[in-house]
């Protein structure tokens, strides 16, 4: 009987053992707080959750490796310490998720585990919990100087410069990646936005990326020449694709969802210094909201904007201006005459009653044309987004 009951005990403490050895990344998610710059390459394991003590950065020559299915949660904190994931000039990200095991960004508030696609407990227009991604690059801007301070980090902190000449720089690879209630304040009309792109080079991969929730804008691109295909952004906080400083990439394949606080859904800006470069965006599809401006084109803008739809905008003559799409300013004006600034397969589904010029400002309407509900030629192939981003389970995508 002794025997018994030894061989009972000894096989409890084995059992126990064995299951403390088990990997922790499948069947006992861990959870690590990073509190320091990231100095030397680190991955980030799949099955796990890792939480942004504060602004963290991966600086020059290291490389950050991200695995399919984990969750990043980000403190709660405004001004210095708005916590962020800052990829700094000559740094890399390798974060590649799949469709099936998205890489997600999001607030410490948000109790979402990996392997889940929607938070079990935030709705998706809460903002501004914590920061955002932020990649910087060496990429050309157009700027008062060849390299500058990227906004949302302080001056003090040279892990926020960002700019170059080298059109061809490489800050890695994003891909299957959802950010999640970011903006955080960090000062009078300075917030992080969901991501933000300074300076990034062409050699950068950047595919299917959502965005929710952002208090301020979705994406903001400032100069380089970084290419973005398969982009959606749902209820942006302030404008949804904002581009500066002569950012000279290609956006193709998007989606835009307006939320109630969404100002524009494109806010195109022009040159900041003397370089002069445009950029592409196409076969998008853009749904409005009752307070939201389709675009606005200003200082200067340039680039090429073709295959878009946009339906469910407010009419202009009953919002004081919003809804519609403006050029702002002699040079934008100037630009769109001589071609720098083009537009070409623009679609809309109108309100009832209203104009088609009264919705395209400044003769654009000469490169738009009204269709019915559901009758759009052109826009984005909402399948790139079906199952893997919160917008799709949570059956936004049916309108599109």
């Amino acid at each position: 009987m002794k025997k018994l009951f030894y061989f009972m005990i000894m096989f409890a403490v084995m059992a126990l053992v064995m299951n403390s050895c088990k990997d922790k990344g499948e069947d006992n998610p861990e959870e690590t707080v990073v509190t320091a710059n990231i100095t030397e390459n680190t991955t980030w394991e799949t099955g796990n959750t890792y939480v942004l003590g504060g602004r963290i950065s991966v600086v020059s020559g290291v490389t950050l490796t991200i695995e399919p299915g984990v969750v990043i949660k980000g403190e709660a904190g405004t001004g210095a310490n708005a916590t962020a994931l800052v990829i700094a000039r000559g740094a890399t990200i390798i974060a590649e998720g799949t469709p099936t095991q998205p890489i997600i960004f999001t607030s410490i508030a948000d109790e979402i585990e990996p392997g889940q696609i929607a938070s079990p407990n935030l709705d998706p227009d809460l903002n501004g919990l914590w920061g955002g991604l932020i990649i910087l690059g060496s990429a050309p801007i157009s700027a008062d100087a060849a390299s500058v301070q990227i906004e949302g980090i302080p001056a003090s902190d040279q892990n926020g410069l960002y700019g170059g000449t080298n059109a061809d720089d490489n800050s890695g690879t994003i891909k299957y990646v959802s950010i999640r209630h970011g903006g955080a304040n960090i000062g009078e009309g300075n917030e992080i936005n969901g991501l933000t792109l300074g300076g990034v080079g062409r050699n950068t991969t950047i595919e299917n990326i959502e965005v929710i929730a952002n208090q301020d804008d979705g994406v903001e691109f400032f100069g380089g020449t970084a290419n973005v295909k398969n982009l959606i952004i749902w209820n942006a906080g302030d404008d949804a694709v904002d581009t500066d400083q002569s950012w000279a990439g290609t956006l193709d394949n998007f989606i835009v969802i307006a939320g109630s606080d969404t100002d524009h859904t494109l806010e195109i800006d022009g040159p900041e210094g003397t370089m002069l470069a445009g950029h592409t965006v196409k076969n998008g599809s853009i749904k409005g909201s009752t307070d939201t401006e389709l675009g606005d084109f200003r200082d200067g803008a340039r680039g090429t904007f073709q295959n878009i739809y946009f339906f469910n905008f407010p009419s202009p003559a009953d919002t004081d201006g919003r809804g519609d799409l403006s050029l702002s300013g002699d040079a934008s004006i100037a630009n769109f005459a001589s071609g720098d600034l083009a537009f070409s397969g623009l679609q809309i589904t109108l309100a009832a009653g209203v104009e088609l010029t009264s919705v395209f400002k400044a003769g654009t309407d000469a490169h738009a044309s009204a269709v019915a509900a559901g009758a759009n030629t052109v826009g984005a192939d909402k399948s790139t987004f079906t199952g893997w981003t919160w917008a799709s389970a949570n059956n936004e995508l049916s309108d599109f």
